[in-house]
């Protein structure tokens, strides 16, 4: 047994001298939680909250000196991330910790002021993907505008974007569709770390727009150590926790925004439901061979594909065609991060399979999930522009039209080069 908890041990400290980035969590110890001190503190987290040896900031905070952890907030997923994707989560108590959770993600995504009471500072520490329909980052702004409204401090303690920091796709979020996963105007890729964006949101007078004050929320953001904005998450040397089922991986993020959007129709497989979440565009009805040949064609940078069949183990949703039977496509294989363009990938399959099947209707099987197609567009230009003609040549421009001044006006609140 002593040997047993030895080779533990030592394989904890051989995972945290791996890593060449600390997150905000480490840093915050090593001063001695300095910031927090004789402070009453809440924590929104979920299990990607961890140091570099595993150990959940929840347990961290509970066991700092002098802070005092009263209120623990999940989000989609839930503190302990025991919840299904868009399944409403309850309030309950932490059995570890004997805290209580509140949640975010059920009859509420902002913390009320009967939850905030008591709290002097609510501190944010949640692995992020980097990508406007991924929920995590509207969380943290509804909690810093909970936070000017109520005259709470706020601390984010930041991690690496796992797509690095240079990767920045597609248009702002236009009035008419702003809501949970097109949360605030910016990117569908944004480039920026959790604390870059709150400082983004904070100094851009978008949190006090949004929680009616007209006042920023008293923002704290404690860096990472040793991050650059070339590093992808495999560089960092961290240990990667989930952070919701269908992410197990660094490299899903990557994924996530290849075929998240084109998910919103309810027609194709991504390879959710199957050992691929993301990395795949198939149906029981597509040639894989004639498909996985049209697609190389078209020789997209940094992008290939390979025809793929397989059965997936169980279906998100009944009205999907990823039922329990066998489906036919592509295995989507990034070959070159920097030089490709992962959201408009998913545009260029819905181009070749109309040419490949002109008479499949392939917006019309499911009118119903236009609203939240174009929510996660952030507009109705995208889907009416190429449904006309179904070739991305005619939405390229108005989806890159807001990219490179979002890239001027972020790079002020760059923490790190």
């Amino acid at each position: 047994m002593k040997r047993h908890i030895i080779l533990i041990a030592l394989a904890m400290v051989v995972m945290a001298a791996n890593a060449v980035v600390k997150p905000g969590i480490e840093v915050l110890r090593d001063s001695g939680f300095k910031q927090l001190q004789g402070k009453r503190v809440g924590l929104v987290t979920n299990p990607s909250g961890i140091d570099n040896n595993l150990k959940s900031t929840v347990d961290i905070l509970n066991e700092a000196k002098g802070v005092k952890l009263v209120a623990l907030f999940g989000p989609e997923h839930g503190v302990r991330g025991n919840a299904h994707a868009g399944d409403a989560v309850g309030d309950a108590v932490d059995p570890a910790t004997g805290v209580k959770m509140y949640s975010l993600f059920g009859k509420t995504h902002e913390p009320t002021a009967e939850m905030l009471k008591g709290i002097d500072v609510l501190v944010y520490d949640i692995q992020d993907i980097g990508c406007r329909s991924y929920t995590f980052y509207a969380t943290m702004g509804v909690c810093m505008q909970a936070c000017a409204k109520h005259n709470k401090e706020f601390m984010v303690l930041d991690r690496p974007n796992p797509l690095g920091g240079n990767k920045v796709e597609g248009n702002l979020v236009e009035p008419g569709y702003f809501s949970f996963v097109s949360k605030y105007a910016i990117p569908y890729l944004y480039g920026l770390t959790p604390g870059e964006l709150a400082q983004y949101l904070n100094e851009e007078g978008i949190i006090g727009k949004e929680s009616k004050t007209g006042k920023k929320c008293k923002l704290t953001v404690i860096p990472m150590e040793g991050w650059t904005r070339d590093m992808k998450f495999r560089d960092t040397g961290m240990p990667w926790v989930l952070p919701s089922p269908q992410i197990p991986a660094p490299e899903n993020a990557f994924f996530y925004p290849v075929s998240g959007i084109l998910g919103e129709l309810y027609i194709f497989n991504t390879g959710i439901g199957y050992t691929l979440p993301f990395e795949c565009f198939a149906a029981s009805w597509i040639d894989a061979e004639a498909l996985a040949k049209k697609m190389n064609a078209l020789n997209l940078p940094g992008m290939h594909f390979r025809p793929i069949n397989y059965k997936p183990f169980f279906a998100l949703s009944v009205a999907v065609d990823q039922s329990l039977q066998e489906v036919h496509g592509v295995q989507i294989y990034i070959t070159d991060f920097d030089k490709a363009n992962l959201v408009l990938t998913q545009f260029y399959f819905l181009q070749v399979i109309h040419e490949m099947y002109p008479k499949k209707q392939l917006f019309e099987q499911n009118p119903k999930r236009y609203a939240m197609f174009d929510k996660v567009c952030g507009t109705k230009e995208i889907r009416e522009r190429f449904c006309k003609r179904y070739k991305v040549a005619d939405i390229v421009d108005y989806f890159n039209k807001d990219t490179e001044a979002f890239k001027a006006k972020s790079s002020k609140y760059y923490l790190y080069q």
